[in-house]
Formats: structure tokens, sequence, C-alpha cells
């Protein structure tokens, strides 16, 4: 009895023994999986502030490129900041070049390092491209240089869409859009934008009224962003257009509070943290999308019933889309889905809408500082089509001085100032071989300004320089890209060119236009080059 008691006891000792020496096993077990996972996080945050930029660095300097020493995690970020808040403290005369003011960093890097020189956008270095023949390769092989995925990813939240997308995605989502912009769609838009340009100037006409004087001040600036924020809510959206109205305004606000979030380092992560500028982006995000789907499910409904117009932006949009996707039997990968239609909606008007405004205002203002060129435009419109008469889609093509005209405000003043281009792999840029992981800089206002391309008068207002087109005044190099250039080159480009045209052509049908003492010169980019302190102007009536 007793022997039988001594074997259980030995036994139980065993199995307490067995059972602790797995539980330490166990703990053992975990202790590892976590010191390795640590230890690898640790690595992957030493490698992404500070082991893989200086690799980089030292290949890019191997080759030639100059630039400023990386700094940790910040890179050039905070000596850019505080260059962009020094330019902007102040407006600079109206003879002074504006570049310093609009791009005050890339402008001092490629002072003080020359044109094959590199810049760091926090751990990113960021290699400048003025080349024309780096430029072109750049926009051809779009498959090696691709839009940035790993910037401040709250500029996503503004629009993505077609201008975002790469690969097959870009593909299929320019396929269904083509449709839209084609030439005889933007006929049919003409008479939306005649009636949103009619009505800004009734209120023009208006203050004169008012004030009993056949001038007045105005500040020309809010008016040009409401009409052209007008007209992408008729066209876009045709009958739901005062629906469709709101969107402008928080588009415009979710604008400026993604331009002051990404003028800070880019944490991975920071996006949700509740501060209170994040909520109110995620609430105006939250709206937008409320709006546009309900736009777009109504608009859904109507088309199954054979009652939606196709006649504006969206019906035309969705009925391209619901050709492509009958063509391929309903096949889940083709087509745009619900989200990818509301994108494109908001790309509809984040790019429309800014896009033409600055191109209208920046025009207002060269043509106030010089009024023969002034006096020429309006010959010729009044030549085209009277003083009285509804410009056409037609007339609006034949107007020779007006393009000249814009094409040389959109090369000092391009909407866009700054393009970038991120590289995946080991790739060849002419005599460059750039490794993954750097981004290539496109500074378009420093192409449209550089003497070696354009003559010593690279930074006058000449419209003569296009007398002959584009090809002719770049002398077939890639030097002018307001919109772009090559495969990718901006869609909506006609669109936005025919809409300026009528408002111009229906401004200086009823206007001439000086600057006010009181304009301040103050270019400045808020996503788009925008006139800081808007644009002062004194208006007279026509008689």
């Amino acid at each position: 009895m007793e022997m039988e008691m001594e074997m259980e006891m030995e036994m139980e000792m065993v199995e307490v023994s067995t059972t602790s020496s797995s539980s330490v096993v166990v703990v053992v077990v975990v202790v590892l999986l976590v010191i390795i996972s640590v230890t690898w996080w640790f690595y992957r945050v030493v490698n992404w502030v500070w082991l893989r930029p200086k690799r980089l660095e030292k290949c890019l300097r191997k080759q030639g490129l100059r630039g400023n020493p990386y700094r940790l995690l910040s890179g050039d970020l905070k000596e850019s900041s505080k260059m962009t808040s020094q330019a902007r403290s102040k407006p600079i005369n109206l003879s002074d070049d504006v570049v310093p003011r609009i791009l005050p960093f890339p402008h001092h890097t490629l002072n003080k390092y020359g044109k094959d020189s590199f810049m760091w956008i926090g751990p990113i270095p960021r290699v400048n491209i003025t080349n024309p023949e780096y430029l072109k390769d750049i926009f051809m092989k779009f498959g090696d240089f691709r839009k940035p995925h790993n910037t401040n990813r709250l500029f996503k939240i503004l629009a993505r869409g077609l201008a975002d997308y790469d690969g097959h995605k870009w593909a299929k989502h320019r396929k269904i859009i083509n449709p839209v912009f084609h030439v005889e769609k933007l006929k049919d838009m003409v008479p939306a934008f005649y009636l949103s340009c009619s009505e800004m100037l009734k209120k023009w006409e208006q203050l004169m009224d008012g004030s009993g004087k056949e001038c007045c001040e105005v500040d020309v600036w809010p008016y040009l962003e409401n009409m052209t924020g007008d007209v992408i809510s008729r066209t876009a959206f045709g009958s739901s257009y005062e629906e469709a109205r709101s969107l402008f305004q928080l588009q415009k606000e979710q604008a400026q509070l993604v331009i002051k979030a990404t003028q800070s380092v880019y944490v991975p992560g920071w996006r949700f943290v509740p501060t209170k500028m994040n909520k109110r982006m995620k609430q105006i995000d939250s709206q937008v999308r409320t709006v546009l789907k309900d736009l777009i499910n109504k608009r859904e409904i109507a088309m199954k019933a054979g009652e939606a117009p196709n006649d504006d932006l969206l019906g035309i949009l969705m009925e391209s889309n619901f050709k492509e996707i009958q063509e391929h039997g309903n096949n889940s990968n083709v087509g745009l889905s619900i989200s990818d239609v509301i994108e494109e909606c908001k790309l509809f008007y984040f790019a429309g809408q800014e896009t033409t405004s600055v191109l209208l205002v920046w025009t207002m203002v060269m043509l106030s500082r010089f009024p023969h060129w002034q006096a020429r435009a309006r010959d010729e419109v009044l030549q085209v089509f009277g003083d009285n008469t509804t410009p056409d889609y037609d007339g609006l093509a034949r107007l020779k001085v007006v393009t000249m005209i814009f094409y040389e405000v959109l090369r000092l003043y391009p909407p866009v100032v700054l393009l970038v281009r991120t590289v995946d792999k080991q790739t060849q840029l002419g005599n460059l071989s750039l490794p993954a992981g750097v981004q290539v800089s496109l500074p378009t206002i420093l192409v449209h300004h550089d003497t070696e391309l354009w003559g010593e008068d690279a930074k006058e207002f000449k419209p003569e320089r296009f007398a002959e087109g584009v090809s002719k005044a770049t002398k077939g190099q890639v030097s002018f890209l307001p919109f772009g250039w090559g495969p990718r080159i901006c869609i909506g480009q006609n669109f936005a060119l025919a809409e300026a045209k009528m408002a111009m052509a229906l401004i200086l049908q009823r206007f001439t236009f000086e600057l006010s003492p009181s304009y301040a010169h103050a270019p400045a980019t808020v996503v788009t080059l925008q006139p800081q302190y808007g644009a002062h102007l004194i208006l007279h009536k026509l008689t």
C-alpha cells in the first residue's frame, strides 16, 4: 500500500515537472517571438529613417548628383518649410522673378547645386529633372515612373480617380472616361459655360450700377473661383446642379486642409489620430461621398427607367461605363464601381474647377499689366463674335490671339508647378541609374522659365512666341507641360481651354480692366498656383 502511494506521488511529481517544463518552453518561445518581432520592427524603422536613405544618398552622389546631406527623418523639410513661410510673408514687385516665391527651396537647390541635384522629402531623396530628353522618357515610360503612393496619404482624400492610377486600372478608367471629353460632347456643354460666365458678369455690372459709376474695383479671384465651380456643377450634374453646388465649397475647404497637412513630415498612421483637423477632413470626405452617392444612385434609377439625361459629365460617364460592362457580360472586373465613379466625380470638381479659375485669374492680371495685348485680344473677340453675339464652340476655336495669350500665361503661371514620380525598381534615365526608392521631381515652372530652353526673355510675357503653335515655340522639345505630356496628358485640357475662352470672350466683350493700386502680386501654391491676396482689378464698362 505504501509502495503504491509512493509510486503515485512520484508520477504526480513527474507530471508536475513535465507541465512545468512545457510552460517554461511556451514562455521562452513567446519571449523569443516578441524579441524577434520587436527586433524586426526596430530594424524596419531604423532602415526607413537612416540606413536606406544613406544607401540611396551614396548611390546618387556616385553619379555626380549633389544635394544637402541627409538629416534624420526630416531631410530638407524644415528648411523648405521655413523658406516657404518667408517667401509668402510679403508680396513681390510685378517685375520680380516669381519662381523664388513659388518654389523657394527647389529654386535655391538648383542655384546651389546645379540642375543635377536632389532634395530630401523626409527620408526620401527627390532628384530634380529639367532635361527635356529625360522629361520625355519619364512621361513616355510612365510604367517605370509611377505616381507616388508613399507620400502623405491625406492628399488622396481630395480626389483619386484617373489622375492617381497606374497600370491596368488607369487604362480601364481612361477608356471609360474618354467619351466624356470628346469634342462633340464639349460642344453640347458650351451653353452651360455661357450661362455661368454671364451670371458672373451680371454681378460685376450690378456692382457698377450700385455705385453709379462706369468703373469699380473688384477682387475678381473669388468670382472666378465661384464661376468655374458653377460650370462644373452644371456640366457634371446637369439637372442636379443646385444639389451639387455644396460640393464646391466642401472640396475647396478640403484642399486648404490637405495643403496644411502636407507641410509637415509624413508619419504613417497619423491621419488616424483624432486631431481637430483630421476629424474635419474625415467629416468633409463623408459629406462629399454621401452627396455624390445620392446623385449617382438617383441617376442609376433614372437610367433604368430610361429617363436619365446623358448630356452632362456624370450621364456620359455612367453611359460609357454601362456599355463597357454590357460588352463584357457583366464581368465584375470590368467597368467602374460606385466608389470609382465617386472618385472620378471628385476629380471633375477639383481638377476642372481649379485649372480654369487659375488660368483666368493670371490671364486677367497679365492683360492688366500689358494693355496692348488686352486690346489685341478684344479686337479679335469683337471681330469673331461682335459685341453681343453669344460665342459658340467653332468661334472659340478661331480665337488665335487669345490662345497665344493663354499658352503664355500657362507657361509663366502653370496651374501645377511641380510634378512628382517615383521609381520602384532600378531604372535607367539617360546617364542616370536611379535606384528603387527615389523620386523624380519635374519642376514645371522651372522648366517653363529656363533661359536655356526658352531664350533670355524666358521670364517675360511674350505671347507671340506661340504664334506658330506649341511645337514651334518649344523647338520640338518637351519643355511646355502645363497639362503634363505624353499618353497621360490631362484628359480635361480641351474642356478647361474651351471654358476659359468662353469666359475671356465674354469679359472682353463687356469690360476693360487694369490693376488696382491695392493689387498685391503674390502667387502661391494652394494645390494649384493662386493669388495669395486675391486679384484686385479696376473694371470699366465698355460703352
